[in-house]
């Protein structure tokens, strides 16, 4: 298996930029799968800036819903490295749409554990909050809270980004 590594913290934490600069070091060029979805104004100038900083040396693969089929397609031999970017969005993408998220988390890591090639996961810690007032909320932090232990375990390596700090946390 390639080298997986899973990255997470909290909102503006530093992790994308920490996953950007780990996955070049894998290699280059490397493969940016991105799960968000432009369903507004801001969320498309967020995209937009996310590609602007990466520049030239990132190929980009939509990849909202299929995520496992992402990876089996951008798996090569050479080791072009990839960073999917993020796995709360991704889980966000699959309740909208009324997919079976559990399902799809278990292929991913299926899938994850027969890749050649390096791939590094961003995801937000969710559960540190307070419970949220509605049903569809709560579900969200109890799915990311399942899909980031499930991925977390079949990764090489965890990292907990902080305030633009890394701290490793797998392996210790």
């Amino acid at each position: 298996m390639g080298k997986s590594i899973m990255i997470t913290g909290g909102a503006r934490s530093g992790k994308s930029g920490l996953a950007e600069d780990m996955t070049l070091s894998l290699g280059r060029p490397a493969i940016y799968i991105a799960t968000a979805e432009a369903h507004d104004p801001e969320m498309a100038d967020r995209i937009a800036r996310h590609q602007a900083r990466r520049g030239a040396e990132w190929q980009t693969l939509a990849a909202p819903l299929d995520l496992a089929g992402a990876l089996r397609n951008s798996d090569t031999d050479d080791g072009t490295p990839r960073l999917v970017d993020c796995l709360t969005l991704w889980l966000s993408n699959l309740l909208l749409a009324g997919e079976d998220w559990e399902a799809a988390a278990d292929a991913l890591v299926a899938e994850l554990a027969r890749q050649r090639a390096p791939v590094v996961f961003v995801t937000n810690e969710v559960g540190a909050g307070i419970v949220p007032e509605n049903r569809l909320a709560r579900t969200f932090r109890d799915a990311a809270g399942l899909v980031n232990q499930q991925v977390a375990s079949a990764c090489d390596e965890l990292w907990l980004c902080v305030a633009g700090h890394p701290l490793k946390v797998k392996p210790q």
